[in-house]
């Protein structure tokens, strides 16, 4: 099995490197992850005419390894057409993510955007997350019960064009995870997310910028200008059922949660019809 792996945290990530471990028994790893930490991105691309550079990296135990300079998206973009060019690879794996993709944190998710330009490439996607943004979280229980999530999902044989899967995994050592359920993507949103930003911001939240590759952390104020950081407060929605994944999470259950990058709501759209939406102009 050739499989590609990236994420969002940059290439130095400890989430990538254990990623890397696990996806080994299983054949052939790629890793084409970002230069620098790309979170919230989404399945974002790096356009507007900006150059991209790209590293080749030293192999390590047999896994190629390059860095991108550009988002997650891009980096499965770049594999595609410059590096699987006789073979592609027959799946791709994101993460593991340094923190919750769960809920409405999908919906930006630069980790999810990598699995959804897998998915729109024909091929399977899978984001992998732990609820820990600490740089040196420990993974162990990831790695522990991953391979059994990872081969029931490749089990189950020919899926449709666009799904792509969001596991997320709660911060506790292994011993206290209850299991695995399937949920469905919870609702909710961030409230008073811009903080302001001074120069000890990430110590006080016990992250290293270097260990996420961070950038422009050394930016200073123009004339008249604030500087602030996004790092809201998450409000759940009321209308999310004991199924949402991030309250699976909260109960101490890896969720499982399958997305689909079509958006169109069919439903809706039939709906309209049937009120006479469609028209024509004479």
């Amino acid at each position: 099995m050739n499989i590609l792996v990236t994420n969002d945290d940059g290439y130095r990530a400890e989430g990538i490197k254990a990623l890397v471990r696990i996806m080994r028994q299983y054949g052939s790893v790629t890793v084409v992850a970002p230069k620098y930490h790309q979170s919230g991105m989404g399945m974002s691309v790096t356009m507007g005419l900006r150059p991209i550079a790209v590293k080749r990296l030293p192999d390590q135990d047999g896994v190629r390894r390059y860095y991108v300079d550009a988002t997650p998206a891009s980096c499965v973009k770049y594999a595609l057409d410059e590096i699987f060019t006789d073979e592609r690879p027959d799946i791709v794996v994101c993460g593991i993510n340094h923190g919750s993709n769960a809920a409405t944190a999908a919906c930006y998710s630069g980790t999810l955007g990598a699995a959804q330009e897998a998915a729109m490439n024909g091929l399977p996607g899978i984001g992998v997350s732990l609820d820990n943004m600490h740089h040196d979280a420990d993974f162990s229980a990831v790695e522990k019960f991953f391979p059994q999530i990872f081969e029931r999902l490749l089990s189950d044989g020919v899926r449709k064009y666009g799904l792509f899967y969001n596991v997320n995994f709660p911060n506790l050592p292994a011993e206290k995870i209850k299991g695995v359920r399937v949920g469905h993507q919870g609702m909710g949103h961030w409230e008073k997310e811009f903080k302001r930003w001074d120069e000890d911001f990430c110590n006080r939240l016990g992250i290293k910028a270097e260990a996420y590759s961070l950038v422009n952390l050394e930016a200073k104020a123009e004339d008249g200008e604030e500087m602030f950081v996004m790092v809201g407060d998450f409000i759940d929605d009321p209308r999310n059922t004991p199924g949402a994944d991030h309250h699976l999470m909260a109960k101490g259950y890896v969720s499982v949660t399958a997305h689909q990058l079509l958006s169109c709501d069919e439903a809706e759209c039939r709906r309209l019809r049937e009120v006479g939406f469609d028209t024509d102009f004479r």
